[in-house]
């Protein structure tokens, strides 16, 4: 059926115009949550639940067109419908000769999965979406077990919170420079998967144990873990290469520092460095490096500059008034550069919380990323923490060195994997 033109519309967060003119399918610009559930998937229920859910995130109705300045949504009438899982994981959403919506819903035996477009929303924005969906999924196919007490997702963000551009709330006209120059990071070379194919590692980790560890570090899970990947990383590094710094971009929830419960984009990103050929390779050492760089980067005055960076591009008038193809071409080059300037992405999303009475019935939440890199993603539920890397490349020695270390100190790790075919 012919999607009919609706006159509900909306601009692009700042932080998503990036994503539809570097969306390719070497990186689709795709991310994937994932909930396992003591039982089997029942379509029907699911097709239910997510009928409710998009109801109270209205932006997901919503598909990209292009415009004579800038790309923006607008809703259509395609109906989101659950579909068994048939696809590579992250597949393409946004297709600017294709016009669909910008997330799917699947299912496989015991799993919900749930992909989204980077551009419709963040990590933290989407894991409310997901959430919502999960819970109503659980209520309605056991609705019989709470007729006396109905569970209660706690969340009073309104659509119009859900909707909210926070990068234009929290804008103001000060510098966006921070001075410093950006340096060439050791990226990894190697060669690739087929039919932009990636792979993916799980380590699925006891929370306690893991925990306990990063105390003795005196440290937190997020240094923690970027400490060990560089580790990791410097090992695969050829010595003609050793003086260029191991990177790691860390994407920051903006809605920890300003107050905001919008779904959609709300992020920053800081990079952390460590040079191995200036500094020791004891973990120690690079823990202790990376404490000062988190420590000078998450202040106010550097996550504001990323705030406007990002949105002095709507205020400013001469850039306002260049035709969009021309806005594409210098966002691919920024693009590339900012691609130059880290080796690697960890992003930690931190802890899913769901109401109590609807825990029994699920096992885990995962996430992970589409990639053209390597890529690492963390997040826990309940005492299950679980570190997913995504991948472009054959080799998997980093990862291995990367769990090694952890099971080296100690901390037990089941592995789990996609199977790829290399050839």
């Amino acid at each position: 059926m012919k999607n009919k033109r609706v006159s509900e519309w909306s601009k692009l967060d700042n932080a998503a115009k990036i994503f539809p003119p570097n969306s390719k399918n070497s990186d689709t610009k795709v991310f994937r949550f994932a909930c396992e559930l003591y039982e089997n998937v029942d379509k029907n229920a699911l097709q239910s639940a997510l009928d409710i859910t998009i109801e109270t995130f209205p932006l997901y109705k919503s598909i990209i067109k292009s415009g004579l300045f800038w790309y923006y949504f607008e809703k259509s009438h395609f109906k989101a419908v659950v579909t068994e899982e048939n696809l590579p994981p992250c597949s393409t959403l946004y297709d600017k000769n294709n016009k669909t919506l910008l997330f799917r819903v699947m299912y496989f035996k015991k799993r919900i999965s749930f992909e989204v477009y980077h551009a419709l929303s963040d990590g933290a924005g989407a894991l409310q979406f997901f959430k919502t969906l999960v819970f109503h999924y659980i209520t309605i196919k056991h609705e019989g077990q709470f007729k006396e007490h109905v569970p209660v997702l706690l969340s009073d963000a309104s659509r119009t919170q859900k909707m909210d551009d926070s990068f234009q709330k929290y804008y103001s006209k000060t510098s966006t420079s921070n001075g410093k120059k950006s340096q060439k990071a050791f990226r990894i070379r190697g060669l690739k998967l087929p039919e932009y194919r990636i792979r993916i590692i799980e380590g699925v980790i006891p929370v306690d144990s893991i925990l306990a560890k990063v105390k003795e570090y005196n440290t937190s899970l997020t240094i923690f873990l970027a400490a060990i990947l560089m580790i990791a990383i410097n090992d695969e590094i050829p010595a003609r290469l050793k003086k260029r710094p191991v990177v790691l971009s860390i994407p920051v929830n903006l809605r920890n520092y300003y107050y905001s419960q919008t779904a959609r984009n709300f992020f920053g990103v800081i990079n952390v460095d460590y040079n191995f050929s200036g500094g020791g390779n004891e973990i120690e050492e690079v823990i202790e490096a990376l404490k000062n760089s988190f420590r000078e980067n998450l202040t106010p005055e550097h996550l504001g500059r990323r705030i406007n960076s990002l949105a002095s591009l709507e205020h400013n008038y001469l850039l306002r008034a260049i035709p969009l193809s021309v806005k594409d071409f210098f966002l691919k080059i920024a693009n590339s550069f900012v691609d130059r300037s880290y080796t690697s992405t960890l992003s930690n999303v931190g802890k899913v919380n769901m109401p109590d009475e609807i825990k029994p019935f699920i096992s885990s939440f995962d996430i992970f990323v589409s990639t053209n890199k390597l890529q690492a993603c963390v997040c826990s539920y309940e005492n299950i923490l679980r570190i997913s890397f995504t991948s472009a490349f054959v080799s998997t020695e980093i990862q291995r060195r990367f769990f090694k270390t952890l099971t080296d100190m100690g901390i037990p790790v089941d592995i789990a994997s996609n199977k790829v075919d290399e050839e």
